[in-house]
């Protein structure tokens, strides 16, 4: 298969950085879709780590690596992880942004802050760097892309964001406006430093599709945090799902070959919302600390909880996955009696399928089946077969459940921590 999408399964978090990693090192094109700095991939390469929120994990390698329009970009943000490349050794000559990418601003920042305070007890746990905000001028047709940041017209619209945005503040929160001859200035010395990365990616994008080349559509966030079918409106502003790989880079459904769920061997998530199978015990703890459940980009630490194969079978349904990659499973090791979400119970109904009510999802309670654990360490372990019996049992469980083959199993950060079953790229 030569175009492949890497998605996540749950609710982001379930190490794509080290799955996109592992499967980078094969293509030749690797495209970061949707989102912004909000998310984060952690790869380790040897002895060294890499933390990357905006370029594809594939600039370790020689391909080319794409930042498409699906995108949001604080230059800023960029540049600085530029620099932070530059400063292990790693160029990024191979980089191209989307002209049509959406820029993120100051007020962008300030108003996601200012609207997280306002809401009080219901906020719905940003990040605050100001990817709604972006996503919300965009949708309302005042954003500014990366074209209009490099075009003689950009001083024009910038003031008339400015000036509407410092309206906005005073009026609604109260609070001062922002200089608009600081952003600007700021700005045009981003557009500087960026104009020569900026392209329009879509044609050599196409160009690699039709030409059979091995392309690798990288996904940030989960299924469960997009906008449309995540757990509203504790989701991201944008669509994390494999759909958004067709929306957020011009190319069309037909040319992708393998969709591939990245998901964890149990369930977490950050931020506010429901969550069923979370676990508030020394058990949650443990996998917290064991999983080193923090993260990338926040810091913040993960709510933890059994595996939840109804988030799972939901994933694979509105993605259309084709196979799944398995991560952590060293991080049950130890544990006795290791549980299985099959279905909720809500008023004392069995469900199977996920709801779209974020009411009814905090009503249910989850159906567990329980399956024995294993002692050993696996995390030098190479092939499938040599992992303990009921190590494998699990996996073969989890594909069972979920209707879903596991080709690739994670037992543990490194890119040699990785069981091969089958080669999928």
């Amino acid at each position: 298969m030569s175009r492949l999408i890497v998605v996540g399964s749950q609710w982001g978090d379930e190490g794509k950085g080290k799955i996109i990693d592992f499967l980078a090192e094969q293509a030749e094109v690797v495209v970061r879709y949707s989102g912004g700095n909000n998310a984060g991939h952690t790869v380790v390469v040897g002895e060294n780590e890499y933390k990357l929120h905006l370029i594809p994990s594939g600039i370790l390698y020689n391909g080319e690596c794409f930042i498409s329009a699906g995108t949001v970009i604080d230059p800023e943000v960029l540049l600085n992880e530029i620099d932070y490349l530059d400063k292990k050794g790693i160029k990024v000559d191979n980089l191209r942004i989307d002209q049509r990418a959406h820029v993120i601003f100051p007020y962008h920042k300030r108003l996601d802050v200012l609207a997280e305070e306002k809401r009080g007890k219901n906020n719905i746990g940003t990040t605050k760097r100001g990817i709604g905000p972006c996503y919300k001028d965009k949708t309302e047709r005042i954003g500014i892309r990366m074209c209009d940041m490099l075009s003689p017209t950009f001083k024009e619209k910038l003031k008339r964001n400015v000036d509407a945005k410092n309206k906005l503040v005073r009026a609604v929160y109260d609070v001062d406006g922002f200089d608009f001859e600081e952003i600007y200035e700021a700005y045009m010395g981003y557009a500087k430093k960026l104009s020569k990365y900026v392209i329009d990616t879509s044609i050599p994008l196409y160009d690699a599709c039709i030409k059979e080349k091995k392309v690798l559509f990288e996904g940030a966030q989960g299924t469960l945090l997009d906008l449309d079918f995540g757990t509203y409106p504790f989701v991201t502003s944008s669509n994390p799902v494999s759909g958004g790989v067709c929306t957020g880079t011009g190319i069309g459904p037909t040319m992708i070959d393998e969709v591939v769920g990245v998901v964890k061997a149990y369930t977490t998530r950050v931020g506010k919302g429901p969550f069923p199978t979370e676990l508030f015990d020394d058990m949650g703890e443990r996998i917290r600390q064991v999983g080193h459940e923090f993260g990338t980009t926040t810091g913040r630490s993960r709510r933890c909880g059994w595996f939840d194969s109804v988030i799972v079978r939901y994933a694979v349904r509105t993605n259309g996955l084709t196979s799944l990659a398995l991560t952590k499973l060293d991080v049950l090791s130890g544990i006795d009696t290791i549980k299985i979400c099959n279905g909720y119970k809500i008023n004392g109904e069995i469900v199977r399928d996920f709801p779209a009510n974020i009411e009814d999802l905090e009503l249910c309670e989850p159906v567990y089946e329980e399956v024995p654990g294993w002692k050993e360490d696996i995390t030098n372990v190479t092939k499938f077969e040599d992992l303990p019996e009921n190590a494998k049992k699990y996996v073969n469980k989890i594909e069972e459940i979920c209707g879903v083959h596991i080709p690739i199993v994670a037992v543990g950060p490194k890119r040699s921590q990785t069981i091969v079953r089958e080669n999928i790229f």
